[in-house]
């Protein structure tokens, strides 16, 4: 089966509190721009003060939402009254497969009334805490670990919903960051530790808005206020925005995901104060200086290492040009390539005319199992470039991640088993260098030291499982 290029991703949330605004619009508006954080399904819910309503289906949002759903969500049957707010998904599983049960957002019940929950991230004791939940009567009807989040706060004490959040901040461990659906109340949160972003903004008519990442902010015309910040519970109602933070939350365990920087967020969103295009310049700078290439041009592997081959090149002194035109219409198929060359192939056409002859920098984000570098490497070969170097401009991946990211499991990832010559060797190329940790983490910006780089050296700042199993649920 084709692997993707480079880890897949995540999942993306968004929430919007605007009554009689047109949420669902927006939210189907803005689960477009973070279309690129999961692929495999998409789902809105509303709420009109009253009553909670969802759609959910596998799939793109494209393909999931049409306007007369759009219309059902807005209340425009008759006797339907138009929702005062609205959260939505898409999801790429990190734990349970990709089946209907498991789309997202999810329902839970309970003595505070209904909720539905969108979720980013993954619980590493996911498995414990259904179990315990299931002693105690809890019923589940899927393999997601967001429903088990959903009915730990569903059930968790605490007079009001943020006090029930808190309390599933002490039992839960692992990335989380989430928005939830009231009958009377927006809820988004951030885990104590803050491995995935969330942002807050306002719209011009006075409602509010979180997501994932601002970039989804600015496609419904809101304004962006700031981060929510680790451990951080925000609820929002007719009475305005209301903030809790956790006493499990403190500066010193705050680890946001270096990822988010290197690959998975938009280039044109802003995490944690930095534009995350600028912040890819410069690691492509940092990248030149560190391992420089005696070449003739730079490419880079579209889309995600483009502005990292620019401020490689702009450092280097070399031309930067579009050596690799992407299929921005491949997207996922039940129509399997028969091989992984033949897929690169489908994705991606060099450009001959420029290549020929020439020694060529290949600029990329990561190496995750090799399987994709090597046929891009011999596909710029082939368009007759006389030397191929490629320059990689994050750390080498020797870790799986437990967090949200599907990176596979340690023996798959090419760097846990092979040395620098190994790598370079099995791909093809004639030189490579990867960014220092040191250099991405510079180019970042920030507080280094609140970072989470658990990928590259394995310094994991919560508990994780002996072993990485995404389906560990469904055989519970």
């Amino acid at each position: 089966m084709y692997e993707p290029h480079g880890p897949r991703e995540e999942c993306g949330v968004i929430g919007i509190w605007a009554p009689g605004a047109g949420v669902a619009r927006m939210a189907y508006i803005g689960l477009h721009a973070l279309q690129h954080r999961g692929q495999e399904s998409a789902g809105i819910a509303v709420t009109d003060g009253g009553q909670l309503s969802l759609h959910k289906r596998l799939g793109l949002v494209s393909s999931v939402f049409d306007e007369e759903t759009i219309l059902r969500l807005e209340g425009s049957e008759e006797g339907g009254r138009p929702p005062r707010a609205a959260i939505g998904h898409t999801r790429y599983s990190t734990t349970g497969s990709n089946t209907l049960p498991n789309v997202q957002p999810v329902y839970a019940r309970s003595d505070l009334g209904e909720l539905m929950l969108g979720h980013n991230g993954n619980l590493t004791n996911a498995s414990w805490l259904r179990d315990e939940l299931s002693e105690q009567g809890v019923e589940f009807g899927s393999a997601s670990d967001t429903e088990v989040l959903a009915k730990l706060i569903a059930h968790a004490p605490g007079r009001t919903w943020a006090e029930r959040v808190d309390r599933a901040f002490h039992r839960a461990v692992g990335a989380f960051t989430f928005t939830m659906l009231t009958e009377s109340a927006l809820v988004a949160a951030r885990d104590p530790i803050g491995f995935r972003p969330l942002a807050l903004g306002r719209l011009p008519g006075g409602g509010w808005v979180v997501a994932s990442e601002s970039a989804a902010l600015d496609a419904i015309g809101a304004r962006f206020v700031r981060d929510v910040e680790a451990g951080e519970v925000l609820t929002i109602d007719e009475e305005g925005v209301h903030s809790h933070r956790s006493k499990r939350a403190s500066p010193e365990r705050e680890r946001l995901c270096a990822f988010e920087f290197v690959y998975l967020a938009r280039p044109d969103s802003v995490i944690d104060g930095r534009l995350l295009y600028e912040a890819r310049l410069e690691m492509g700078r940092r990248l030149a200086r560190e391992h420089p290439a005696e070449a003739d041009l730079v490419i880079a592997v579209p889309d995600s290492a483009i502005p990292a081959a620019i401020g490689y090149a702009e450092e280097a002194g070399l031309p930067y040009r579009e050596g690799l035109i992407k299929s921005r219409y491949i997207g996922r198929t039940f129509i399997q390539p028969g091989s992984r060359d033949q897929a690169v192939r489908m994705k991606f056409n060099p450009l001959p005319e420029l290549l020929s002859g020439k020694r060529v920098v290949v600029v990329d984000d990561s190496i995750v199992r090799g399987t994709t570098t090597g046929p891009i490497v011999e596909m710029v070969r082939r368009a007759g470039a006389a030397e191929v170097h490629v320059r990689i401009h994050s750390p080498q991946m020797k870790h799986p991640c437990y967090m949200g990211v599907d990176t596979g499991r340690r023996e798959e990832l090419i760097a846990a088993n092979h040395s620098l010559e190994g790598i370079r060797a099995a791909i093809g190329a004639d030189t490579l260098g990867y960014l220092s940790k040191e250099g991405m983490l510079a180019a970042i910006g920030g507080r280094t030291n609140a970072r989470c780089t658990a990928c590259f050296d394995g310094a994991y700042p919560t508990d994780v499982p002996l072993e990485l199993d995404k389906l560990a649920l469904e055989r519970r």
